[in-house]
């Protein structure tokens, strides 16, 4: 039976993780989200004198399919991974309890 490890990768810039990819990998991309702050130059005077500053969230799904046997090589493979400037997030699905318990033997 196969598992799917799906990760989430947030960041401020495109992240590069398209290296070393195994070829099972589908890569989804969500949407971008941007955010956009409004400062007074001057508090005093000139209300109309503005500087904006922008954020944007840069969002990217990636969903890597497995064999139960290679589960552990993949696992460690994404925790060796450096993704600078990025926070992601990992998540497992399994299609039978033998392979969730043998996943949290894993981990």
């Amino acid at each position: 039976m196969a598992t799917k490890i799906c990760v989430v990768i947030r960041s401020f810039h495109h992240p590069n993780l398209l290296w070393g990819l195994p070829p099972s990998t589908r890569r989804i991309a969500l949407p971008e989200s941007r955010v956009l702050y409004t400062v007074l130059r001057s508090p005093h005077i000139d209300k109309k004198s503005r500087e904006q500053f922008e954020m944007e969230i840069k969002k990217q799904y990636l969903v890597i399919k497995t064999q139960p046997h290679e589960l552990q090589k993949k696992f460690f493979w994404l925790k060796r991974q450096r993704i600078f400037g990025a926070q992601y997030e990992l998540l497992f699905s399994c299609k039978t309890r033998l392979d969730k318990e043998q996943l949290q033997k894993l981990l």
